[in-house]
């Protein structure tokens, strides 16, 4: 048994101690991971991958007692918590009373605000949910791609399944939700 499972083992038996012995065997994969998906984001963007690691490690053991099955469980519910950072991030970049997606303008340089790529992550987002109603494994395995950078290699590890069964997941949800996402485009 790895490191790792021995003391989710210890945080699931209620161990005060064992959440703080994890995050030195975590830390480092969880920040290349957060690294790998903030290279997507735009070039201003303020969240790093240190915060949004720090913020998901909040989210994942800020509870009284976090239970995890293993290191698949503890990184599906990574993933979980990266997502829902980022989709709230999002939703307040774009609500109205924080500009509705537009970049900040500079006074010396007066331009026309552009919408920020906020958008796509709602849709993502929206998309995943209706795919999850739907299958489960697939909405996770884009979880772990999408939203935490992981390879397709990686999140099959994570999810305990074949990389042959993680790129036929792939391959379906990508076009299930190219799919649905053009349906929502089209229906506005």
């Amino acid at each position: 048994m790895s490191d790792v499972t021995c003391i989710l083992e210890s945080i699931e038996q209620g161990d005060p101690t064992a959440a703080d012995a994890l995050l030195p065997l975590v830390y480092d994969e969880l920040r290349r991971l957060a690294a790998a998906r903030m290279a997507h984001e735009p070039s201003n963007q303020t969240l790093q991958p240190t915060a949004l690691v720090h913020e998901a490690w909040l989210r994942l053991v800020g509870a009284d007692n976090p239970r995890f099955a293993n290191r698949a469980h503890f990184f599906a519910a990574a993933a979980e918590a990266i997502r829902r950072i980022l989709i709230d991030k999002a939703r307040r970049k774009l609500a109205l009373r924080h500009g509705a997606g537009r970049t900040p303008m500079d006074i010396d340089e007066i331009e026309i605000a552009a919408p920020g790529t906020g958008d796509e992550i709602l849709e993502v987002n929206e998309a995943l949910d209706k795919l999850a109603l739907q299958n489960r494994a697939e909405a996770e395995l884009v979880k772990l791609r999408y939203f935490v950078g992981m390879t397709l290699d990686e999140a099959a590890t994570s999810m305990n399944i074949s990389a042959r069964t993680a790129d036929n997941y792939w391959a379906h949800a990508k076009a299930w939700l190219f799919r649905e996402i053009r349906s929502n485009r089209n229906g506005r």
